[in-house]
C-alpha cells in the first residue's frame, strides 16, 4: 500500500495519522518484518475501528474502504479541489498531476487486503469492504454528506480509469465545492481542539433544525427584508450587514436558521461565533475569503455590558479597519438591545448651559457598533390575535391535538401568563407541552 501512497503529489499533505497513511505505515513495517505479528494486528484493529466509527457518523455503508478513501479525496483541500471549486478544471499540467493521483487511488479502491490478512489470521478487512450493518437512520444528522459519498464512491467503483475518476471528481467540487465547507453547511469555532496553520478551529453543526421561513407565522415584512438582503449578497450584488433585534422569542435566530435551509444549495455557509472569539474574527474571515461560498459570520443575542470592549474588534471587523471585508461575507447579528450596548446615565453627563442632553463621546462610540449594520430589522412581540394565529396554526401540525379552537386559546392564554407573556417562543413551547401530553 505505501508503494502507493509515497507517489500521491497533490494528496501528500494527508497527516501522517490519517487512517490511510497509518495502514500504509502498517504495510511498510509488515514487508520489511520491522513489527511483530500480535503489535501488527492490534494496529490493524486500530484503523478497522476508526472507519467504523467514522462510517457510523456518517452513515457510510457496504464498502466503507472505498467510502473512506472517496471521503479523503473530496475533503482535502489541495491547490487543484480548490481551483475547481472556484473557477472549474483549467488547462494545464495540474490536470495530468490531478489524473496521476487519480490513478493511484482507483488502485487503492481495489486494494488486495488478502495476503496481510491470512499472514496475520484475521478477516477484519475483508468484512468491512463489504459492510450492511448500519441500519438507516431517517435522522441522520449527516444525511447529506453520507448520500453524497455514498453515492460517488458507487460510480468511483465502476470507474475505467483515472480519466473518468477525474472527470467524476471535478464534477463533485464544481457542484458541491471541497472539503469542510463543501459538505456541510453551519460551522462553529472551537476554543479546543486540533487548530489549523492559522490557529483556528472550525467544525461543522451537523444537528441543526429543519425550519423554514414559511415556518415563522407572521413577521411578512421581516422575513421579506432579510431575503431580499440575502439573495443580494448570494448574487454579488450591493449588501448590508444584518441585524435583527427586538423582543425574546419572536423569531430572530429561527430566521437565521431557516435562511441557512433555504439557500445552502445557492452557495451559503453560517459560521457561529461567540462574543469571546471576538479576536479571533479576522482569522476567521482570512480563512474564508477566497473561497466559493457564500459565508454568514452569524452571533447570536449580541450584546455587551459595560466594561466589556470586545465590541471593539467587531466595529473594526465590519468597517473601520484597513482590510476592507470580503464580499462573500456577510456579517448577521441577533441582540435584544437595539444599540447592543449598555447605555448608562453617565454617558451623557456632558451637559450644555440650558441643562438640554448632549450625547458625549463616550455614548457616540457605543452607539458607532449598531450604527455599522445598514439591515437593521425589527422583530416586535405579537400583538394578542397573532400571538393567538400562532397558536394556532402551530397546532394544526400536531394532529393528536383534538381541543376546539375556544379550548386551545384559552389553554394558551394561561399558559402564556405564567412563561414570560406572548410570544412565538411561547406559543411553540405551549404547543410541545400539549402534544406531549396527549395520546396519538
Amino acid at each position: 500500500m505505501y508503494r502507493l501512497t509515497d507517489p500521491l503529489i497533490l494528496y501528500s499533505s494527508l497527516p501522517s495519522d490519517t487512517i490511510l497513511m497509518c495502514m500504509s505505515k502498517i504495510y511498510a513495517d509488515w514487508e520489511g518484518g520491522f513489527d511483530t505479528r500480535d503489535h501488527l494486528i492490534h494496529r490493524v484493529y486500530a484503523q478497522v475501528k476508526r472507519i467504523l466509527d467514522l462510517s457510523t457518523a456518517y452513515g457510510f455503508n457496504r464498502n466503507l474502504w472505498q467510502c473512506y478513501l472517496t471521503f479523503v479525496m473530496i475533503s482535502h483541500d489541495n491547490s487543484f479541489a480548490l481551483t475547481c471549486e472556484r473557477i472549474g478544471p483549467k488547462e494545464g499540467s495540474i490536470n495530468e498531476i490531478a489524473r496521476h493521483d487519480f490513478r493511484l487511488f482507483q488502485k487503492l479502491m481495489h486494494f488486495d487486503f488478502t495476503p496481510l490478512q491470512q499472514d496475520l489470521g484475521i478477516d477484519c478487512l475483508s468484512l468491512i469492504t463489504d459492510y450492511h450493518a448500519i441500519p438507516k437512520r431517517e435522522q441522520l444528522f449527516n444525511r447529506h454528506v453520507s448520500e453524497r459519498v455514498c453515492e460517488l464512491s458507487a460510480l468511483l467503483d465502476r470507474a475505467e480509469d483515472e480519466n473518468t475518476i477525474y472527470d467524476l471528481i471535478t464534477d463533485h467540487f464544481r457542484r458541491y465545492g471541497v472539503g469542510l465547507f463543501g459538505m456541510n453547511r453551519a460551522f462553529r469555532l472551537q476554543d479546543l481542539g486540533t487548530a489549523g496553520p492559522d490557529g483556528i478551529d472550525i467544525q461543522a453543526i451537523n444537528n441543526m433544525d429543519a425550519v423554514r421561513l414559511s415556518d415563522l407565522i407572521g413577521y411578512d415584512q421581516q422575513k421579506a427584508e432579510i431575503r431580499a438582503n440575502v439573495e443580494a449578497f448570494l448574487a454579488g450584488r450591493p449588501f448590508n450587514n444584518m441585524l435583527l433585534y427586538g423582543d425574546a422569542g419572536t423569531g430572530k435566530s429561527t430566521s437565521v436558521k431557516a435562511l441557512l435551509n433555504e439557500y445552502w444549495e445557492d452557495g451559503l455557509r453560517i459560521i457561529e461565533l461567540y462574543k469571546h472569539q471576538f479576536s479571533r474574527l479576522s482569522d476567521v474571515i482570512s480563512r474564508v475569503k477566497s473561497r466559493h461560498y457564500r459565508f454568514i459570520i452569524y452571533i447570536d443575542d449580541l450584546s455587551f455590558e459595560e466594561n466589556e470592549v470586545e465590541y471593539k474588534y467587531l466595529k473594526a471587523v465590519i468597517e473601520g479597519g484597513l482590510e476592507t471585508r470580503p464580499d462573500n461575507v456577510m456579517i448577521c447579528a441577533t441582540s435584544n438591545r437595539r444599540h447592543l450596548i449598555k447605555e448608562t446615565w453617565n454617558d451623557r453627563n456632558d451637559m450644555e448651559h440650558n441643562m438640554d442632553v448632549h450625547r458625549s463621546d463616550t455614548m457616540q462610540e457605543k452607539l458607532s457598533l449598531a450604527a455599522r449594520f445598514g439591515c437593521s430589522v425589527l422583530f416586535m412581540a405579537p400583538r394578542h390575535r397573532l400571538f393567538q394565529e400562532i397558536v394556532l396554526e402551530l397546532a394544526k401540525r400536531y394532529p393528536n391535538i383534538n381541543l376546539t379552537d375556544a379550548e386551545l386559546l384559552l389553554e394558551a392564554n394561561r399558559f402564556e401568563m405564567a412563561h414570560g407573556g406572548e410570544s412565538g417562543r411561547t406559543a411553540q413551547q405551549f404547543i410541545n407541552q400539549l402534544a406531549g401530553r396527549m395520546k396519538n
